[in-house]
């Protein structure tokens, strides 16, 4: 198969929809009150920030660094169903505790259970002895991690979140984690969890854990994520909400009213956001000629999906079709033939290959005799 390269653009409005903003969205309707020292709301698939307070102060996190935690263990853990034998300096640490005992055996899921919805600094201890070898070598990853995360104003000393000079984050950092961690199925699935057992040393009984999150109760579409206090940090929480497909993520820091801070802020968050499906497998169509083919056209399609949450004022979305103007047979099924592009306005938002419903084989090159007898 051959493809000539003058693109044929083709250019559809497909309808009026709302479009992602990298800056907040009218700060004059902002929740008001809201209490925290430091805070920001984002849209959850993208990351933008709906909007923001002292967003970029650094500030000791509490428990929130236990997101952190359990996303290095995710991702450096090859077997979340593996047993992990209790080392004993994870016992006996400070703060929040499921009362692990030196020798006992866990999964690593089970332990990040205990993490995330009991807060276990025992549990963080163990998770960061396991997968890295000591706290301080877990630390590493942490950071590492934050790095990645492109997390420039966060440096990470311990598991758990308990004090120290060198252990803070700010809101927008946090914000980042928590996107990055959402979607990971197994993190979603745990820190989306009110309440489940765990075993208690073998075969004594079972441990009860209860998210300490009460907002996945009393928010409408809460699914996590993780409260956090000290006397220091004061209290902290990162949450998030799913509506009508829109994915919110709210975080506060020092926050004396966080409850209410959330409401407010995830409310105001469903209220300027909407989800649009901008398309669906098959929704996109177009037909390329074929030159020399046993059939005159080969029609593509879309397989995949795509979909945008987007402010409500925003400009429009618009698909550009990207396809040659023609193509030689042969061609193959499945072949990919051009995209569909999305645009907001002059940036492009999304690329999804259109594929060759059906092949196209070659007609037999005419002979010299038949050239000569056609010329009669």
């Amino acid at each position: 198969m051959k493809i000539f390269s003058l693109s044929r653009v083709v250019p559809f409005l497909l309808f009026i929809c709302t479009v992602v903003c990298a800056v907040p969205v009218s700060a004059g309707t902002a929740p008001i009150g809201v209490s925290a020292k430091s805070a920001v709301l984002v849209e959850g698939d993208s990351g933008h920030i709906v909007w923001s307070k002292n967003s970029g102060e650094k500030l000791p996190m509490a428990s929130t660094t236990k997101i952190m935690t359990a996303l290095v263990a995710i991702e450096n853990y090859s077997d979340l169903d593996a047993m992990v034998k209790i080392n004993g300096k994870a016992c006996g640490v400070e703060g929040s505790s499921v009362y692990l005992k030196a020798g006992e055996e866990l999964t690593m899921r089970q332990l990040l259970q205990a993490l995330l919805l009991e807060s276990a600094n025992d549990a963080a201890c163990a998770i960061a002895i396991e997968v890295a070898g000591s706290v301080e070598k877990f630390a590493v990853l942490m950071n590492e991690t934050a790095k990645r995360l492109e997390m420039n104003s966060s440096h990470f000393t311990n598991p758990h979140g308990l004090d120290h000079e060198e252990h803070y984050t700010t809101a927008e950092d946090m914000a980042k984690l928590t996107v990055a961690a959402l979607k990971n199925k197994d993190f979603a699935e745990i820190v989306s969890t009110y309440k489940t057992t765990i075993p208690l040393n073998g075969d004594e009984g079972t441990r009860l854990l209860l998210n300490h999150n009460k907002l996945l109760k009393y928010y409408d579409g809460a699914v996590g994520v993780k409260t956090g206090f000290t006397k220091r940090s004061g209290r902290c929480l990162v949450s998030a909400a799913v509506r009508d497909g829109v994915t919110m993520i709210a975080v506060t820091l020092s926050a004396p009213d966080d409850w209410n801070d959330h409401r407010a802020m995830l409310d105001f968050g469903f209220s300027a956001y909407r989800h649009i499906d901008a398309a669906s497998p098959g929704s996109v169509s177009h037909s390329i000629p074929v030159s020399r083919g046993s059939i005159p056209s080969v029609t593509v399609k879309n397989r995949d999906s795509f979909g945008l949450s987007m402010p409500n004022d925003s400009p429009e979305i618009r698909c550009v079709i990207e396809a040659p103007r023609f193509i030689i047979a042969p061609v193959k099924k499945d072949d990919v033939l051009g995209y569909a592009c999305y645009y907001l306005g002059n940036e492009e938002v999304a690329r999804l290959p259109l594929y060759a419903e059906c092949g196209c084989d070659r007609l037999k090159d005419p002979s010299l005799l038949d050239k000569i007898l056609r010329l009669f």
